[in-house]
């Protein structure tokens, strides 16, 4: 069952409260846990978590939640598709945040987010068109890792990064037909770093 992140730290909080305690959690003591100021924020998570049968909680009653099987593991997590990027020209990112469900063990340490990719460039990387490429948002990056830059003109691009020695970058496709694309370092924003792919195959 798909959660998002959010929803997932709110589960965690409930199962290691009541180990700890014996019993749930109330929505004030959810909230600080959390460093949530509203608790109908954590209501909102515990009402989508009721829904997708995670967890139980008696009618009006306080002190009432209560962890669903267990010892399922939670094989997927949510998180947002933010639009497309180039593997070619750079193309304008589109921003639809739509949900994904991204296996737990392919979410990056921090803020991740999902991309879909259009064009060829990356295909010695095995990456293709139409593939989804799951990014860490980072705003650096290391010599040969592929990042999603923003360029100036408001464009995405999916290339390899380098720095040159004139401090220029070189973003480096993965096609012997395509040309590297040589911009200023002030010139591009660094928008994440892949750290996976998602493929469907038809």
């Amino acid at each position: 069952m798909a959660m998002t992140k959010r929803q997932r730290q709110v589960l965690e909080s409930i199962r290691s409260f009541t180990r700890r305690r014996g019993y749930s959690p109330s929505f004030q003591e959810l909230a600080g846990m959390l460093g949530l100021s509203s608790v109908a924020t954590v209501h909102k998570h515990i009402t989508n978590l009721e829904r997708k049968g995670l967890i139980r909680k008696g009618w009006n009653r306080s002190r009432s939640l209560e962890v669903v099987a267990e010892e399922v593991r939670v094989a997927a997590v949510e998180v947002p598709l933010m639009g497309r990027v180039a593997a070619g020209q750079p193309i304008e990112a589109i921003p639809d945040a739509r949900p994904v469900a991204v296996p737990e063990e392919m979410v990056g340490r921090g803020d991740t987010f999902v991309l879909r990719v259009e064009g060829d460039s990356m295909i010695d990387e095995q990456i293709r068109d139409g593939d989804l490429v799951i990014l860490e948002a980072r705003e650096t990056a290391e010599n040969g890792e592929l990042i999603v830059g923003l360029l100036e003109d408001g464009s995405a691009t999916l290339k390899k990064f380098y720095r040159e020695e004139n401090g220029r970058i070189r973003l480096q496709p993965a096609n012997p037909d395509m040309a590297p694309l040589y911009v200023d370092e002030a010139a591009l924003r660094i928008q994440g770093v892949v750290i996976g792919l998602l493929r469907k195959f038809r």
